[in-house]
């Protein structure tokens, strides 16, 4: 039987905590969240908060305003917040408890680090597996656990990514299979040999699989879990599983809020997320208003259990307008037949322009309208099908919300230019459309950097817009990573898996 120390340790190890990068990297990074303060971002400043490595109390500068002006929550987290060991006491449920056999208590118990000068310091590892439509990414989180009493310190993040998808290998699970032993070996030179049994590994499958038909995306699971057996690593419970869209949406904003501070301050302030994916797209929020509540459907209403505080958010993700899948839909090739023979034709690709795509394991003929126009105005209106009449409109994003877009929001804003893809940065929703239109108007200067280019920043602007309906001015952070940590729902779901956050 674990102790309620062990337990604490269990619930708070992995608490601190896109599919782009190709390559790997291994940064060190101190992170003590509740001593973080928001900080407004410009376009033309980093968007990654500092790292600390001896935190301090802020004290307020007279005349400079600490936080950005931003209205107070709907449901604000309570006005005084338990000190934090006392947070992070673990609740009676344990979100997936290992079978006692696998559990022995030095299983979880952190090893000494050797290098401490008084060998007291604590590290200890977990490896999050996250199988997107587009690649598959592992992310490998270091704690140290300096104190018993005291959080542990995010040291580093390990990431790195694998393309195509696990839903290429829809009909060759062996070789999906593979991907992910690929992957472990990554793990298995980032861990410490000593630490392998009993540092837990989890994958969780996103729109990709959720896009397959049911017997094949549980036949590419059944495989991964036979790949995990196979590891060294300690392999719970439901290592191994489908994430719908509403935990997808709802665990990307814990960790956006947690790696900026907000939920460890009593500001009552928090940020939105909306994350681009390439079979689906999630926007979250903490509603404001009651109105946004009360025109919602009932099903965009999520709640879960956070610090003895239950939050209510509004959540929601789009199967199928992710912007691989938006691309197909556009085109008039998602679900189609016919596809040995079929060319789909848009008018946001350059006209001499003609390839093989695959997408899910599916290759479909696409091509440019050789004899006929192309640009933003019939782009447009050929990407507005795909959103008019599918997306809602939350009623308070056309307010004063803060807003972090990630994942191909990022990517493209890099790719046309917009951002710099070293710092990130914050635009309006008319950049997006300023530079879709340059983009579309100018399609022989972009080939070279993506034909599909006008296209993807055309549905980004038609799906801020029209779609969730924000204002033109409305101000968005773009970032990939926050405190150098992989802005994804990754660090959320290791936060989920060791304490269960009951959303419903």
């Amino acid at each position: 039987m674990a102790t309620p120390s062990l337990l604490l340790t269990l619930s708070v190890w992995l608490l601190a905590g896109s599919l782009i990068a190709e390559a790997t990297y291994y940064r060190h990074h101190r992170y003590v969240p509740h001593f973080y303060r928001y900080r407004e971002h410009s376009a033309n400043t980093e968007n990654l908060l500092p790292e600390v490595s001896n935190p301090v109390r802020e004290v307020s500068q007279p005349g400079v305003p600490t936080y950005p002006e931003i209205p107070e929550v709907f449901h604000p987290a309570p006005e005084v917040i338990p000190p934090i060991p006392e947070a992070f006491h673990p609740v009676p449920e344990v979100v997936h408890p290992a079978p006692e056999p696998y559990h022995p208590p030095e299983v979880y118990q952190p090893v000494p680090e050797a290098s401490s000068p008084v060998n007291m310091s604590r590290v200890f590892h977990g490896i999050m597996f996250d199988a997107g439509s587009t690649g598959t990414r592992i992310h490998i989180y270091k704690f140290i656990q300096k104190d018993p009493v005291e959080l542990p310190v995010l040291d580093n993040e390990m990431y790195h990514a694998v393309k195509p998808g696990l839903s290429a290998y829809k009909d060759n699970p062996e070789e999906g299979g593979n991907t992910i032993r690929q992957l472990l070996k990554i793990a298995k030179k980032t861990v410490p040999e000593e630490e392998w049994r009993r540092t837990p590994v989890v994958l969780k499958a996103t729109a990709g699989l959720r896009l397959l038909p049911e017997d094949k995306a549980n036949t590419l699971l059944k495989e991964v879990r036979e790949v995990f057996d196979e590891s060294p690593f300690f392999v719970p419970n439901n290592s191994v599983s489908l994430m719908n869209g509403t935990n997808e949406g709802i665990l990307a904003w814990v960790t956006v809020n947690f790696l900026t501070g907000h939920l460890y301050s009593n500001t009552r302030r928090t940020v939105g997320i909306l994350d681009l994916g390439g079979g689906s797209t999630q926007i979250t929020f903490l509603p404001k208003s009651k109105k946004t509540v009360q025109s919602a459907p009932s099903s965009y209403i999520a709640r879960f259990n956070l610090f003895n505080h239950t939050y209510q958010l509004y959540t929601h993700s789009y199967l199928g307008n992710g912007l691989y899948a938006a691309r197909l839909a556009t085109l008039g090739a998602l679900g189609a037949d016919g596809l040995d023979w079929k060319v789909f034709t848009s008018s946001c690709l350059p006209k001499k322009f003609r390839e093989d795509v695959t997408f899910g394991g599916t290759s479909y003929k696409v091509s440019g309208i050789p004899d006929g126009y192309a640009g933003y105005k019939l782009c447009y209106y050929e990407v507005m099908k795909v959103i008019k009449g599918i997306v809602h409109q939350p009623y308070e994003v056309k307010g004063s919300s803060v807003f972090y877009a990630f994942s191909y929001y990022f990517d493209r804003a890099v790719e046309s230019g917009l951002i710099d893809g070293s710092r990130g940065g914050s635009l309006e929703v008319r950049d997006f459309k300023k530079r879709a239109k340059e983009v579309c108007n100018k399609m022989t200067k972009y080939r070279a950097i993506s034909p599909f280019l006008c296209m993807d920043m055309t549905y980004i602007t038609c799906l801020l817009k029209e779609g969730f309906g924000f204002k033109d001015n409305t101000v968005l952070q773009l970032a990939k990573k926050v405190n150098n940590v992989e802005t994804s729902w990754a660090l959320g779901a290791t936060f989920d898996y060791f304490r269960n956050l009951n959303i419903h």
